[in-house]
């Protein structure tokens, strides 16, 4: 066997293996797509139930406008405000639990709204797992060298999944 064959069965390997990678690095950045797009869908959910809570009939207008305000702002806020408007309406669903009676009086919305809340905390898990698994992926370097990440942007956490829920 020569040595041009070799390098051609070598550089073919390379190659081989560098595709492989890139593969793998596409699959975890699809996987952090996909568990932020069922993560977002819980929040929503999230939010879109904590507007009902608060139009219930026994609840007072200030804890009206406060459970409003921070669903609506929840919903609506960009991505860059969206951590601290989910943060407060974690806050506006704990201190509605914590100081009124509203959860003796509905049980069921609260109780879809524990069921809400262990999804949310199982899917931010799996959020972060696949922000992690990707970051460190993309750490090593043989997919720094051959920028093997393309234009995909660096995948995040925000700081509200670390909030207690």
């Amino acid at each position: 066997m020569n040595y041009f064959a070799l390098s051609l069965i070598l550089a073919l390997l390379f190659i081989w293996y560098l595709t492989f990678s890139a593969n793998r690095l596409d699959r975890l950045h699809h996987r952090v797509e996909t568990s932020w797009a069922n993560l977002d869908s819980i929040l929503q959910r999230r939010a879109a139930l904590a507007q009902e809570i608060a139009h219930f009939r026994e609840i007072d207008p200030a804890t009206n406008l406060i459970l409003t305000a921070a669903a609506h702002q929840a919903r609506e806020a960009e991505i860059s405000d969206r951590s601290e408007a989910e943060s407060g309406l974690s806050e506006a669903l704990k201190l509605l639990r914590d100081e009124s009676d509203i959860p003796h009086i509905y049980p069921e919305a609260f109780k879809e709204l524990d069921v809400i809340t262990d999804r949310l905390r199982t899917s931010i898990s799996i959020h972060q797992e696949a922000v992690r698994a990707t970051l460190n992926r993309r750490a090593k370097l043989i997919y720094r060298v051959f920028r093997l990440a393309g234009r995909a942007p660096l995948p995040v956490t925000y700081p509200f999944e670390d909030d207690v829920l």
